[in-house]
């Protein structure tokens, strides 16, 4: 089986696989439309992003499948595979293989796919090197109301990124931290009556994602949540989403009980690109006449490019 770059040759092949893919990245999909769009496509060819398709040609039908990483992120994300009546593909792996390869390139470190649990490509993804590291369901929350006329949120400004980053290590557990990097920038809502709630936004012209961070001290989750759903500012007639992960999952029963409705479950892995190697370095300094020095381990990143 031959994989290559996807080129204007493939539109028909992309028009075909248009209602037959697989999307792995659940909020873009939510907030900017399918990945095989005409725009979708066109994408592939500005220079000043980081995106990437691929095809592979063997006996049967063409695989084809697309990875993405924002400039700056440390980990990239895959878009889609397609179609998703070819999922049990044995070849299909390698194809993976190929775009994680992709993500090398950009730098990441990480390659992030989301999938529903039940789905067919989950096998493939473990196959290709993929793990789970959390879960987490897409809450509609479209239809969410609230009788506050002020809710208790504010944008977020650079005064309070220290907080939020904070809350961030308060409530990600340790071993996910490498994989969702820090906040860097002000982006999204934070509480006003004390830093406890934290929620990430994100938009497109199909749709609203929010993605919270909230402390289980907090207090009137509930009545919060949709003060600011309501009032969310240029929401116009977009649909509105509430990404719960794992880690968050106390945060459903409060979801359910304003009348939101609950997607899929879905798994969300993780592929590491890096690898930790381990140098002996003699520590320099002074050192006392008699006393023998072991070599210290120092530990650096070195990238493994699949």
């Amino acid at each position: 089986m031959s994989i290559r770059p996807l080129d204007l040759r493939d539109l028909p092949v992309l028009a075909r696989y248009r209602n037959n893919a697989i999307t792995l990245d659940t909020g873009r999909a939510l907030t900017r439309g399918h990945p095989l769009s005409a725009a979708g496509f066109l994408a592939y060819f500005n220079p000043s992003r980081h995106v990437y398709g691929a095809i592979a040609n063997g006996d049967n039908e063409p695989l084809v499948g697309g990875i993405i990483n924002t400039r700056g992120d440390t980990f990239a994300k895959l878009l889609y595979l397609a179609p998703a009546s070819g999922l049990n593909h044995a070849e299909l792996p390698l194809l993976i293989e190929h775009l994680s390869a992709q993500a090398g390139t950009w730098g990441a470190f990480h390659v992030i796919a989301e999938v529903d649990e039940t789905s067919e490509a989950f096998p493939d993804l473990r196959s290709a090197g993929f793990s789970v590291y959390a879960w987490q369901r897409m809450w509609d929350v479209t239809n969410v109301k609230s009788s506050e006329r002020e809710p208790e949120w504010a944008r977020m400004q650079t005064v309070d990124l220290p907080a939020v980053q904070s809350l961030y290590h308060q409530i990600l557990p340790p071993l996910l931290q490498p994989v969702e990097p820090l906040l860097s920038r002000p982006r999204g809502f934070v509480s006003t009556d004390g830093m406890k709630c934290y929620l990430s936004l994100s938009t497109g012209i199909y749709g609203i994602l929010l993605t919270p961070l909230i402390h289980p001290e907090a207090s009137h989750v509930g009545p919060k949540l949709a003060g600011l759903i309501s009032h969310l500012p240029n929401r116009g007639e977009r649909p509105v989403y509430v990404c719960v992960r794992s880690y968050q999952a106390w945060l459903e029963p409060v979801l359910a009980d304003l009348g939101a409705r609950a997607g899929e479950r879905q798994a969300v892995m993780v592929k590491h690109l890096a690898r930790l190697i381990k140098d002996e370095q003699t520590v320099r300094g002074a050192q006392p006449s008699g006393v023998s020095v072991q070599p210290s381990r120092v530990s650096r990143i070195s990238k493994q490019r699949t």
